[in-house]
């Protein structure tokens, strides 16, 4: 892998993550009065954990991503590979719902229904965007490739059998 794959692939991620879930979500919080809770709690213990899972999944799409498709996150730079393997071999868009899962965790923390919301929000919109743009690129791109992974592998919810799988 090149270096400047990784280069893209880290600039991207870096400003993708920190409009959408980063900066966006603090100006939510801000603008609605929610401030960091004075105690940590049982929610602001599990908020951290889930935000972490859901940071980790994320991040670990993004070195798929550079890794294995040759390319980024970035629309406009995408992988050159159809990406099938690491957490794309549970789900198809990983991505997404590792960084949904990281803004719940958020929620969580703050205990803020406006911050879940905008969590929701966000998966809606990824859903049509994958609907409307991500599917069809994919198969102009990759053709019977992606036929087949789409056969194998669901858009959102893991079959069952995907996490007992070898390889």
């Amino acid at each position: 892998m090149s270096v400047f794959v990784l280069a893209r692939t880290v600039t991207y991620a870096s400003l993708f993550i920190g409009l959408l879930l980063v900066f966006l979500p603090s100006r939510l919080l801000s603008s609605s009065g929610v401030t960091r809770p004075a105690v940590v709690g049982a929610a602001q213990v599990a908020g951290m954990l889930v935000a972490a899972i859901g940071a980790a999944v994320a991040l670990w799409c993004v070195f798929a991503f550079a890794l294995i498709g040759k390319g980024t996150p970035a629309p406009f730079d995408p992988p050159r590979r159809l990406v099938a393997a690491g957490p794309y071999r549970f789900v198809r868009n990983p991505m997404y719902l590792g960084a949904g899962v990281a803004l719940f965790g958020a929620a969580l923390f703050y205990q803020s229904p406006i911050l879940a919301g905008y969590a929701a929000g966000f998966l809606l919109v990824c859903h049509v965007f994958v609907l409307a743009y991500e599917e069809p690129t994919l198969k102009r791109l990759f053709g019977s490739d992606y036929d087949e992974y789409r056969r194998r592998v669901h858009r959102w919810i893991p079959r069952r059998s995907g996490f007992w799988r070898e390889g």
